[in-house]
């Protein structure tokens, strides 16, 4: 009897906490229901609809919108490429920038790191629009007209919206990077160096795979937000270079298609889906026990 007092005491305990527990989630449950959920879910099914004589939306249940999705596949197919190499861009610059402040920072660590998130602090639109004088007539390429290398253009080229990419979103690499790297047990690297390891071979064997969630990490912390980007195309692609985001707000704002704008939206939402599937399954592979080195 006593034993089975015990028990019962004990369910109840837990209970208790199971309680208070979702008390506690419930202001987040609400917050993510009404601010996430409810705006995908109607975006969902204004997707469905027509769009009325004069703009917006009338309900419907139609599958135009997304069969007309191949009009805007230049979009597309910019934001991919654009986006893709923004990423690499900003990985290829943060990764070394990461690894030596991990290794070498030393005392400076976090005087460094601060320079690194500083920009973080300035507007958005500012740290653009700086890039615009930079890049502009009377920027970078005056400077090499006068050392002879003849008229260059980098404003308004694709080159120029990377490279506003890797300047704003490099923090966003570099952190969780740097957490990685820091976290990294130095015992590791000792014991392959003593095995007869080079500085290459350590680096290709242990610090690199034993990095690779915060890769992933940053990749994934770059690439989504770049997706739906429309500010850096504008302002460094001159309109000509044009984005998802774009397409998007010429959708809503301008012709008024507010069903082949939620069409568009929602294939969208689908893709960073799978691509936040892929990073969890990439994720769990990685962390789990004897995978360390299954990546190279």
């Amino acid at each position: 009897m006593s034993a089975w007092t015990g028990r019962l005491a004990r369910r109840r305990r837990a209970g208790g906490r199971q309680g208070v527990l979702a008390l506690l989630l419930l202001p987040a449950a609400a917050w993510y229901l009404v601010f996430l959920l409810a705006p995908l879910v109607v975006l969902a099914v204004v997707s469905f609809g027509v769009r009325a004589p004069n703009g917006g939306y009338i309900p419907g249940l139609s599958l135009d919108q997304y069969l007309g999705l191949s009009t805007r596949l230049t979009a597309v197919a910019n934001t991919l490429a654009l986006g893709f190499l923004g990423t690499v861009g900003c990985l290829l610059v943060a990764y070394p920038l990461a690894y030596v402040l991990a290794t070498r920072g030393g005392s400076w660590k976090t005087v460094l790191m601060a320079f690194i998130v500083i920009p973080l602090w300035t507007s958005f639109l500012i740290r653009t629009y700086a890039w615009m004088f930079i890049l502009g007539s009377n920027g970078i390429p005056r400077l090499l007209g006068q050392l002879g290398f003849g008229e260059i253009q980098l404003l308004n080229t694709p080159f120029a919206v990377v490279l506003g990419i890797v300047y704003n979103y490099l923090p966003l690499m570099a952190l969780p990077i740097y957490v990685s790297l820091e976290r990294l047990d130095r015992s590791l690297l000792e014991a392959s160096r003593d095995l007869g390891a080079g500085s290459l071979a350590t680096f290709r064997q242990v610090t690199l795979p034993l990095s690779a969630p915060g890769v992933i990490s940053g990749c994934l912390l770059v690439f989504i937000p770049v997706m739906g980007e429309y500010l850096i195309p504008v302002l460094l692609g001159g309109g000509k270079t044009y984005f998802l985001g774009n397409a998007l707000a010429d959708l809503f704002l301008q012709s008024r298609n507010w069903p082949f704008g939620s069409a568009l939206a929602t294939s969208f939402v689908v893709v960073m889906v799978i691509v936040v599937g892929i990073y969890s399954w990439a994720t769990r592979r990685l962390s789990s026990p004897g995978r360390e080195g299954s990546l190279l």
